[in-house]
């Protein structure tokens, strides 16, 4: 499948949702709960987790375990569900700092790995499906300052969805946690979107193998396919949230 920049029509999307903006009470609650589960289960999904996204809603809602499935499973439901609400604090300022990206990892993965949760790896890691060579664990504390530190001069110059869509790229590219790379960079690319008023961007797994390439081209330096993929859906996510807001709506 191939992929064309949708960022003019993203932002003729984005027009519309501000017409029915500002959201209050029960519409904005279903709304964040929604793109909670959805969110959690896609993401989760992308790393091979087994659970349905009705299941991922039963041990996220009522914290029930389903039968059969992993109890890891569970955890990456639990704790990216944790790392969501974080989230949604965060999108209430208008800064993003290396400490932030390290507590996002922490509350997602601290019980799967509570040693290694929201720290540097301490090891060099090889990545299935790629030849590319990740950065050592000695250079690991210097490029994640150097990256923080980039943060607030690529919001100033670069479109919403193109910033956002290369804080991912940056952080998989760095690779700087032992496990939960996508997730980070996919929670990291979120949080700056929710900051400049769009809603929350969910790639599904059912993508995983065009994803998956369009990062391996991003971490070569060739930006163009994962910019065109991740704004297409944002685009996709827009017409998803402006669906729900005209059925809240309804009189």
């Amino acid at each position: 499948m191939t992929f064309t920049n949708r960022i003019t029509e993203a932002e003729k999307l984005q027009e519309e949702i501000s017409q029915h903006r500002p959201l209050k009470g029960q519409a904005l609650k279903q709304l964040r709960e929604y793109f909670r589960i959805g969110l959690t289960w896609a993401s989760n999904a992308l790393e091979g987790n087994s659970l349905t996204e009705t299941e991922t809603k039963v041990v996220i809602e009522d914290g029930i375990t389903i039968g059969g499935k992993p109890l890891k499973d569970h955890f990456e439901a639990i704790g990216h569900a944790e790392a969501f609400d974080y989230l949604q604090k965060l999108a209430r300022r208008t800064e993003i700092t290396e400490r932030d990206i390290l507590k996002l990892h922490r509350l997602f993965y601290y019980r799967i790995d509570e040693a290694n949760a929201g720290h540097y790896r301490k090891q060099n890691i090889v990545v299935t499906g790629t030849d590319f060579v990740f950065p050592a664990p000695s250079e690991l504390k210097g490029l994640m300052a150097a990256f923080a530190d980039e943060i607030p001069r690529l919001r100033a110059e670069k479109h919403p969805i193109e910033f956002a869509a290369l804080l991912h790229v940056r952080l998989v590219t760095i690779h700087p946690f032992v496990d939960g790379n996508g997730r980070a960079a996919r929670l990291l690319m979120n949080l700056a979107l929710l900051q400049e008023g769009y809603p929350v961007t969910i790639i599904p797994p059912v993508l995983r193998s065009e994803y998956l390439a369009a990062v391996r081209e991003s971490n070569t330096g060739n930006v163009a396919p994962f910019v065109k993929l991740f704004s297409s859906m944002v685009w996709e996510s827009q017409r998803d949230y402006l669906r729900l807001l005209l059925s809240l709506e309804r009189k």
